[in-house]
Parts: C-alpha cells; sequence; structure tokens
C-alpha cells in the first residue's frame, strides 16, 4: 500500500515537472514570436516615422551629416507650403471625382454580372465565367500598349473618360461577389419568382442587403486603387486639367535655390498618404470581413 502511495506521489510530481516544463517552453515561443512580430512592425513602420518627423523638419537639419531621430524645431508651415506648391487642392478634387465615379459605375457591373453568374441560367454561363477567370492569368501590363491605342483612336486622351472607362470591368471583384451570392440559399431566389418579385427586384431587396460587407471591401479597394494609380494616368492624362495626386505629386516642383526641398515633399506625401490611413484604421474590419465571407462556402 505505501510503495502504491510513493508510486502515485512520484507520478504526480513527474507530471508537476512536465507541466512546469511546457508552461516555460511556451512562454519561451510566446516571448520569441511576440519579439520577432516587434522587429518586423518596427522594420515596416520606421519609412512612415521617417516620413513624418521629416515632414516637419527644416531643409538645413534635414541636409545634416548626421540624420536626427526627432527635429530639433518642428516646422508645420511645410504643410501649408506643400499644398500650395503641389496645387493638392486641385489633384484632391480629379482624384476624388475619378475615383467616385469609377467607383459607382464599377459597382453597378459587379452586381449585375455576378448575380448573373450566381443565379441566372443561360447557355455557356460556365465557360464564359471560366474565360473572365482565365483573363485574371494575364498581367495587366500587357493590356497597356493595346488599351492606349484603342483610347487614342477613340479620341479620349487628356479626358476623365479615359481615367474611368478602361478599368470598370474587374473580374476578382465579380468572382469575389458571385461567391458571396452562392453562399445565399436558392430556395430564397425560388421563392420570390414564384410570388412574381422580378430579378431586379429580388437583387435589390434580398442579396444586396445580405452582401453588404463584401459591396463595402468591394468599393474601399476600389476607391483605394483610383487613389493610387499612377502608371496609367501618367500615360493617357498629362495636362494640368486632368492630373490625378499621383502622377500630379510626382511632377510637382519643389525645388528651392536649386535644392529638392526634401521636408516639403514628405509633408506633401503624408497629406496624400493620410485619408488611406483612414481608411485602414477604421474600415480595415469591413475589408477583412467582406473577403472572409466570400472565401467561406456554406
Amino acid at each position: 500500500m505505501a510503495e502504491k502511495k510513493t508510486s502515485k506521489v512520484m507520478q504526480e510530481r513527474d507530471m508537476q515537472k512536465v507541466s512546469s516544463v511546457q508552461k516555460i517552453e511556451k512562454i519561451i515561443v510566446q516571448t520569441a514570436l511576440y519579439l520577432f512580430l516587434g522587429i518586423i512592425a518596427i522594420i515596416v513602420l520606421f519609412p512612415f516615422y521617417w516620413m513624418l518627423i521629416s515632414s516637419v523638419k527644416s531643409l538645413t537639419e534635414y541636409n545634416l551629416p548626421v540624420p536626427t531621430l526627432f527635429p530639433k524645431q518642428m516646422i508645420f508651415r511645410n504643410y501649408i507650403d506643400a499644398f500650395s506648391t503641389a496645387n493638392l487642392g486641385t489633384l484632391f478634387t480629379n482624384t476624388v471625382y475619378v475615383g467616385v465615379v469609377s467607383t459607382l459605375l464599377s459597382l453597378v457591373i459587379t452586381v449585375l454580372s455576378a448575380f448573373a453568374f450566381a443565379r441566372l441560367e443561360f447557355k455557356g454561363k460556365n465557360a464564359l465565367f471560366g474565360a473572365l477567370l482565365a483573363t485574371m492569368m494575364i498581367p495587366g501590363e500587357l493590356f497597356t500598349i493595346t488599351n492606349y491605342s484603342t483610347v487614342n483612336d477613340f479620341g479620349w486622351m487628356n479626358t476623365y473618360t479615359v481615367l474611368i472607362v478602361p478599368f470598370l470591368v474587374s473580374v476578382f471583384y465579380i468572382y469575389l461577389l458571385k461567391q458571396n451570392f452562392m453562399q445565399i440559399p436558392n430556395e430564397l431566389y425560388l421563392a420570390a419568382k414564384v410570388d412574381g418579385t422580378s430579378d431586379l427586384k429580388y437583387l435589390w431587396k434580398v442579396m444586396i442587403p445580405l452582401s453588404l460587407p463584401t459591396l463595402i471591401s468591394i468599393t474601399i479597394l476600389k476607391m483605394m486603387g483610383a487613389w493610387n494609380s499612377y502608371v496609367w494616368p501618367n500615360l493617357v492624362a498629362n495636362d494640368d486639367a486632368h492630373l490625378l495626386i499621383t502622377n500630379g505629386l510626382r511632377g510637382a516642383d519643389f525645388t528651392v535655390d536649386d535644392m529638392v526641398n526634401y521636408p516639403v515633399q514628405m509633408a506633401a506625401v503624408a497629406i496624400v498618404s493620410f485619408p488611406l490611413f483612414l481608411v485602414f484604421v477604421f474600415l480595415r474590419k469591413y475589408i477583412m470581413k467582406g473577403v472572409s465571407r466570400s472565401g467561406i462556402k456554406g
């Protein structure tokens, strides 16, 4: 009997030792993980920190042989100079106009196309959808020459039309929304048809409200794409009246006494980046929610 008690005590001690070792290993792993994530976060965030502190430095301090990690004197007037030098008011207006119009038209095309592929039955539907998906394998740069030749023949150069129309259709957005529509039970659609509900009414009253997170994600991504667009606007709209933020900011003259005023340039970049920062902070959950909902079958 005493031997059994001794054996039981030894087993309990061994289990406690194993449990302690496992706890220590878990703490070490978590510490290493957080340390790694912290280092990566510093690497990622440092360029943004450098942009912000540089935007409030004087040109003399910026050109010091040994860079300062915090400005000796903050000059917030750099932001006022940046706004006027880069003509950011016009650039913001042009970019917002192109972004809003292209996003609204793209949403209409995406919703109607996704609904057709998800609910309507017509010959060649699967083959057509497969062909659309196949175009995603083609790099977008390959379409640049043909698109440029086409819009030039149409006489759209240096107009808002050339900035909006060529990129209204996105196969990725159609696929994303179609997958979300497929999660809605088909019985709802059949019941609506029995009640005499039209396809457009069913789409507006049922499918769009149920797919709102994905639609919000598409809206945000489309607006961000329009905001960051550079190559295409630089090719087809170089006049001052149609410049967008990206190519307009690059063409701005920040020189002072034959020297580039980098603090003012950094201030202009910070102003342009601020709206996207707000989008990320306040709307990131909608992006993740919309993408995750579209990736779940059932």
